[in-house]
């Protein structure tokens, strides 16, 4: 394990390590370097991940609950089936995760990139996610009932089989976004783009 000082700051640097299924339970990781790093089912509740460079990062089946990841960088990171239940990922950069049923409920998302991510069957209930970019994500049956999307770019993502029951979306960008068999009911639209929307067979 390298430590290395920048502008005064110990950061640590993990760069690769192998923590599978280690104890990290609210260690304080701001700024580190995990890199390409196995955490596979570690226990990171309540850590402070805060700007971490976690880039394709081995973090499936991890529990991250109530972990703070602001601004932290996740692209190509794996998290399929991790707890995210009620963790800080604003203004995170999620481009390309894999979050496979993973379980964001009541997470706070607001600004982050989704950009491409996979979050088939993932729980996204009553989570934030204000502004965020979620652009040819793929949310097939992703439950998003009670989510806050105001303003979100959802342009061309796939929600087939999803459930937006009384979720937020007023101004949201939903052109070429395939919407179809959605439970909308309850949903707020006012104002959002539905150009070339496929909602077949959509509850509204």
């Amino acid at each position: 394990m390298k430590i290395r000082n920048l502008q005064g700051v110990v950061i640590l640097d993990l760069e690769g390590v192998d923590l599978k299924g280690a104890d990290l339970k609210g260690k304080d990781l701001r700024e580190a370097n995990l890199k390409g790093a196995s955490l596979k089912g570690a226990n990171l509740q309540g850590a402070n991940l805060q700007g971490a460079d976690l880039r394709k990062a081995d973090l499936w089946e991890c529990d991250l609950r109530k972990a703070n990841l602001q601004g932290a960088d996740l692209c190509g990171a794996d998290l399929r089936k991790a707890d995210l239940q009620e963790v800080n990922l604003q203004e995170a950069d999620l481009k390309g995760v894999d979050l496979w049923e993973a379980d964001l409920r009541k997470t706070n998302l607001r600004g982050a990139n989704l950009w491409e991510a996979n979050l088939q069957e993932a729980n996204l209930q009553e989570a934030n996610l204000k502004g965020i970019n979620l652009q040819g994500a793929d949310l097939w049956r992703a439950d998003l009932r009670g989510a806050d999307l105001q303003e979100a770019n959802l342009r061309g993502a796939d929600l087939r089989g999803a459930d937006l029951w009384e979720a937020n979306l007023p101004g949201v960008d939903l052109r070429e976004t395939n919407l179809q068999g959605v439970n909308l009911r309850g949903t707020n639209l006012k104002g959002a783009s539905l150009r070339e929307t496929n909602l077949q067979g959509a509850n509204l």
